[in-house]
């Protein structure tokens, strides 16, 4: 066990090293939500201020929803993000009140907020349907849907929990006797399509309306509040990067509600990368107002956004960054695992009444679901990113671990034990030298189910901006996208794999030492 615990530690400080040397320097770092546009919207910030040179960026794309964003914030995980006003006026500052943009940052002041750069385009929510079911019901309006209870809402979490969501629409046009099942934004589409749903949430420049053949329908009571599209940013951050926040004003309105639209299409209808996007974006503002040069720069961003194969995507550049963070959580979660869960296994044999209670404590920890369980260290650690994700890692690997040192220790005969104390060994020489060697194949088992288990899960950790082949996942959701699910599931398998055959070959040279 001293070796694995060697071996662990020493993979987890060179991981640890190669990520802290990387990290040197300040930057100035970006976050965005989990859904088309706000991915775009954050790679044009970084990318606008990487190509100016005065700061050194780092993108924290797709965390989550507000609440995490929010978070992520305050604690200065990020330095900003983009949002919209109805999102910030009703679930961060909880009024229904419509405020100006001065009234907004005067009551963002106190919480060291500032809402700045109005990019130049309105995302208000929208609720449509398939076009021939709302014809065939003759539904024009949001208010027709509470003529028809047995229409089935598909709708994101996060509009189901928002204030300016399902809640306060339900109350607004009576529709309690409507039953919405919650999806993930990105599969909402394929499920109307496939009817298997029959309404869902959008926002206004969502191309997939266009896509689906969907009709948004009439906001007559005109529920939604404007969400004009700016950036929520921590006060300090114009002093702390006074360069850079010129080159990010210079964004204020540049992005037009036809131009944000065709951004989205050209990512979720035409299968470019966010990335990609971005930057022609950004090549034809600043392309001269020569008309020579205004297609030669266009040109030049349609090479860019050349469709991403499932290969490309696999062994992007990115394959290494994101294999590198993977390796680290499961590493540095495992070894924190092992060395508090092998002593809680041995307290769990040799002290019944309390190894029961820790035994059940690690049990349930397993049902708690991954997301509930991080959002929960969110708010006790009160940040974002590693540290939450290597707790929720942390607690998941320890029943296996703990499971496995206590049946180990249990299916060692009495026989045995009693020569020991014959001998005249101390009960903790009799652990060391007896025990421990005796339980070590299916302690080494346990280790192995936590590992391959630890693998799968950190996955999660991309939604909490902790990296790894989640990203990928988390992206190919956004855009219902395959390829990139593919490419972010399929490195995490190897990586199981290979730590079954590195298990293997452990668990064969140990047997070969004490032959």
């Amino acid at each position: 066990m001293f070796r694995l615990s060697s071996w662990l530690l020493g993979l987890s400080y060179c991981v640890w090293v190669a990520l802290a040397q990387a990290a040197l320097a300040q930057p100035l770092t970006v976050g965005s939500k989990r859904f088309t546009e706000s991915y775009i919207l954050g790679e044009i910030v970084s990318q606008a201020v990487t190509a100016a040179g005065h700061d050194r960026v780092r993108l924290k794309a797709g965390l989550g929803n507000t609440g995490i964003l929010l978070s992520a914030l305050t604690s200065g995980e990020i330095d900003l993000y983009p949002e919209y006003t109805g999102t910030i006026t009703r679930e961060i500052l909880k009024t229904e009140q419509a405020l100006s943009l001065a009234q907004i940052n005067e009551r963002l002041l106190p919480l060291g907020l500032q809402a700045a750069v109005l990019l130049g385009f309105d995302n208000s929510y929208v609720m449509a349907m398939r076009r021939e079911l709302a014809e065939q019901l003759q539904i024009k309006t949001i208010s027709d849907l509470a003529k028809h209870p047995h229409l089935v809402p598909g709708l994101s979490h996060e509009f189901i929990g928002r204030s300016d969501g399902w809640k306060g629409l339900s109350a607004a046009y009576q529709l309690g006797r409507l039953s919405p099942r919650g999806l993930d934004h990105g599969l909402a589409y394929e499920a109307i399509a496939a009817k298997q749903i029959d309404v869902v949430d959008a926002y206004g420049t969502d191309s997939k309306l266009k896509r689906y053949g969907l009709m948004v329908l009439l906001d007559d009571r005109q529920f939604f509040p404007t969400y004009e599209a700016l950036l929520l940013v921590r006060a300090d951050v114009p002093a702390k990067f006074p360069e850079s926040w010129k080159i990010i004003l210079a964004l204020q309105n540049k992005i037009s509600q036809q131009a944000m639209l065709e951004l989205n299409t050209q990512v979720e209808l035409e299968g470019q990368t966010f990335a990609a996007v971005a930057q022609q974006f950004l090549l034809t503002q600043r392309a001269q107002p020569s008309e020579a040069t205004s297609t030669a720069s266009v040109q030049d961003g349609q090479r860019l956004v050349s469709k991403q194969s499932f290969f490309s995507a696999l062994f992007g550049v990115d394959f290494w960054r994101l294999a590198a963070q993977h390796v680290f959580l499961v590493v540095l979660s495992l070894l924190l695992a092992l060395l508090v869960g092998l002593p809680l296994g041995i307290v769990c044999f040799y002290r019944p009444r309390t190894g029961q209670v820790v035994l059940s404590l690690t049990g349930v920890i397993q049902t708690i679901p991954s997301l509930a369980l991080l959002a929960f260290l969110i708010s006790l650690f009160g940040m974002i990113g590693t540290i939450p994700a290597i707790a929720a890692l942390f607690l998941y690997a320890l029943l296996p671990i703990v499971q496995s040192t206590y049946t180990g220790l249990s299916e060692i005969s009495a026989s045995l034990r009693q020569a020991a104390t014959a001998l005249g060994l101390s009960d903790r020489d009799r652990l060391w030298l007896i025990e421990l060697p005796l339980a070590r194949p299916m302690i080494l088992s346990g280790v192995k189910v936590a590992a391959v288990v630890s693998v799968g899960t950190a996955t999660i950790a991309a939604f909490v901006g902790a990296g790894g082949f989640g990203e990928r996942i988390a992206q190919g959701l956004a855009l219902n996208n395959t390829s990139l699910l593919l490419a972010g599931a399929i490195p995490s398998a190897a990586l199981a794999l290979l730590l079954q055959v590195g298990f293997f070959v452990l668990e064969r040279r140990l047997k070969r030492a004490t032959g």
